[in-house]
């Protein structure tokens, strides 16, 4: 195995890091924002009321995505799995 495949393995796993965190990261900053929103117009700065809001919401996205989530790791994985034997040349 050389760098260059190293490099190319950890670029690979960042990438798909990222693009599997991006929908619940997504959804927990527009919540969030939303919520933010809602306590400046009605000035209501209730540090509880952003919390529940945005931890429901992001496991509902979440449970919603797991299986998308699920095939994308395992992918990664087999591809990993399956290149073991090209890394000893």
């Amino acid at each position: 195995m050389n760098q260059d495949y190293a490099v190319q393995v950890l670029f690979q796993a960042v990438n798909i890091t990222i693009l599997i965190s991006m929908p619940a990261v997504g959804v927990g900053l527009l919540v969030g924002f939303l919520i933010s929103l809602f306590q400046a117009i009605t000035q209501i700065q209730e540090q509880t009321l952003t919390f529940v809001p945005k931890v429901v919401s992001v496991l509902l996205v979440v449970a919603l995505t797991s299986p998308w989530i699920i095939s994308m790791m395992i992918d990664f994985t087999n591809t990993l799995w399956s290149a073991i034997p090209n890394m000893a040349r």
